[in-house]
């Protein structure tokens, strides 16, 4: 007799699903969201409208936390890495949490609104793992509230991004600094939060807003890109762009037991502001020196790293030694190479080291290079 299953819950849709719909969206699952991983065009398409022009992208399902409260400050100063006590109101920093051995919980964005107010924003696979995360770890300091569904998010990217904008009566956005922020900008009409962040390695913004203003919003946007030279673009894009960039994924780069330190974001960890949680373990870790690090690898024969694949390396004189595994790995299309990252023992790690990486039984080779892929001009 057959067990019965309870079949999965049917992937939640952010506000602007309708939208993809009209646009010929190709919807997927991603992580319990019905997001497109692209439009009629295709992902080169998407990419090159981003990098030439202007990608409009939905990110509405990331999180969103308020942290409220005289002790807000003190409770990131413990959850988090940076010194977020550097930010004035209207700034923010690109931050890591970690756990006591110093494992990554998530990597994440703090905006400081005010002296007593900060927003977070956290990947949208993590928002119920932070949430009880934050909670028992500072919820006695402050109030830490998930608004992530009452708040949606459009990513507005491109070397066009801004003066789009500003054409749709966004003013003075060419004046924000990157990382910046405003709570009082409207656009095309419609109340928003705008800040000068974005996970393309290009230019533009992010673009908050209410779950019910989302839809007019998105299509206004999406027709002043499309003015432009520019499109809306889906997730397989932005898994390009991020990637030419070397910006890291959490799930793929970054996990629970990979270190900051080891993934190259040493300059995130701020150990000289006081203790945090995983302090201790990360001076451990610098102390003893590190064991492995990421590095970016580009290949050099016809061949594609994907994740999970081996990587192997000559190890005192033995060929073929598996010294790890690609956790991000594709085509690069604006660099016209196939690039990737991986850890590697920290002695492997110099630029022009040469690895193999095992596509599916055939070893191609590939060497280790500095920096990111692609770097906006």
């Amino acid at each position: 007799m057959t067990e019965a299953t309870t079949p999965p819950p049917a992937p939640r849709k952010t506000p602007l699903y309708d939208a993809h719909k009209r646009l010929g969206g190709k919807i997927i699952d991603f992580g319990g969201w019905a997001l497109p991983v692209n439009y009629a065009a295709g992902i080169l398409a998407e990419h090159a409208a981003t990098r030439n022009a202007v990608g409009v992208f939905d990110v509405s399902h990331m999180g969103e936390f308020h942290f409220r409260g005289p002790k807000a400050l003190e409770a990131l100063q413990k959850l988090v890495t940076n010194n977020v006590a550097r930010l004035a109101d209207g700034q923010a920093l690109y931050t890591v949490a970690c756990n006591p051995k110093g494992g990554i919980v998530d990597d994440l964005i703090v905006y400081r609104v005010a002296p007593n107010h900060f927003l977070t924003v956290v990947n949208a696979a993590n928002i119920e793992k932070d949430l009880a995360w934050f909670r028992e770890n500072a919820a006695n300091l402050c109030a830490i509230d998930n608004e992530s569904d009452t708040t949606a998010l459009i990513a507005f990217q491109g070397p066009k991004a801004i003066a789009v904008l500003e054409t749709l009566g966004a003013d003075e956005l060419s004046m924000m600094p990157s990382f910046g922020f405003r709570t009082d900008v409207e656009v095309a009409g419609y109340a928003t939060w705008v800040a000068r962040t974005g996970y393309t390695g290009e230019d533009g913004v992010e673009i908050f807003c209410s779950p019910a203003d989302a839809p007019g919003l998105f299509e206004t946007l999406v027709k002043a890109a499309e003015a432009v030279g520019g499109s809306a673009a889906g997730l397989g894009a932005r898994d390009t762009l991020r990637l030419e960039a070397k910006l890291p994924l959490y799930g793929n780069d970054l996990s629970d037991t990979t270190s900051p330190l080891e993934a190259g974001l040493g300059w995130v960890v701020k150990l000289d502001k006081g203790p945090f949680i995983g302090s201790e373990a990360l001076v451990a870790q610098k102390t003893a020196g590190l064991q492995r690090r990421l590095v970016g690898f580009v290949m050099k024969d016809r061949g594609t790293g994907r994740h999970g694949y081996p990587v192997l390396a000559s190890i005192a004189g033995t060929p073929g030694v598996v010294v790890g595994e690609v956790t991000s790995g594709g085509v690069g299309p604006t660099v016209g190479k196939n690039v990737g990252m991986a850890y590697v023992p920290a002695e492997l790690a110099t630029a022009g080291t040469q690895l193999f990486i095992d596509c599916r039984g055939k070893t191609v080779p590939a060497e280790v290079v500095s920096g990111p892929f692609y770097r906006r001009p």
